[in-house]
């Protein structure tokens, strides 16, 4: 990507982050993004306003789930006049470290990558940043990973950075749950280079809506493992 400007725009999938939101806009924002499009998931509480007035473009998403905020906010930047030429993925909730967005994106900027998963699992974590449910479930899917499609990842990690041409051209479909795999394998499939990074992980601001209840973290590995062996 030379002789020419970037552009490397954000979506942030939110749902009642309003604690955390307003940190992780100013946080990406800082980076030198030209956009950072907040998905207002149905909220019930000031998600929308504070991303807002923390200086996002501010979406609105009524169809509950992590998968169709991501896909409003790839509609709206697909609609742009100037397009992307990258797009980043991170969580509403200030676990991701937005100040490694710029070594998130640099194997695509460098012609080394088309897509670029941070790794909670090889970067430093807080104590209790990641449950046990989401430490054990990361290492099956991604064996699942390499034994079904012979890619070896770390983690299924939010924080990630893919080529706009490269995303368009995966066709995503999942609404929820399986959204992140379904971007791995697809990507596998469809012969994109993958790389990982070491990706710092914070403890989250506020109560997770998936590893933070059981019923989520059996719904999400469900989903997870079902998607695995549907385009296996």
């Amino acid at each position: 990507m030379t002789g020419k400007e970037t552009y490397i725009d954000v979506i942030i999938p939110a749902l009642n982050e309003q604690d955390a939101v307003g940190l992780v806009v100013v946080d990406a924002l800082a980076q030198g993004v030209r956009h950072v499009v907040v998905v207002d998931n149905n909220s019930t509480d000031a998600t929308a306003q504070v991303a807002a007035t923390a200086g996002a473009i501010v979406l609105r998403e009524s169809v509950r789930g992590y998968g169709a905020a991501c896909l409003a906010g790839i509609e709206y930047l697909s609609r742009l006049q100037v397009a992307s030429d990258v797009v980043v993925f991170m969580d509403g909730d200030h676990a991701d470290d937005a100040s490694q967005l710029k070594d998130l994106v640099a194997p695509i900027l460098m012609g080394q990558a088309d897509m670029v998963i941070g790794s909670r699992i090889l970067g430093k974590r807080e104590h209790g940043a990641l449950m046990p449910q989401q430490v054990f479930g990361n290492a099956l899917a991604t064996w699942l990973l390499k034994v079904l499609y012979g890619e070896r990842f770390t983690d299924l990690g939010p924080f990630r950075a893919i080529r706009m041409e490269s995303l368009l051209m995966l066709g995503m479909k999942d609404l929820n749950y399986g959204w992140t795999v379904e971007m791995q394998i697809k990507a596998v499939k469809a012969k994109l280079r993958c790389a990982e990074i070491p990706a710092n992980y914070r403890r989250r601001i506020g109560v997770s809506k998936v590893s933070g209840t059981w019923k989520g973290s059996i719904l999400a590995g469900y989903k997870i493992l079902k998607t695995l062996f549907k385009y296996a």
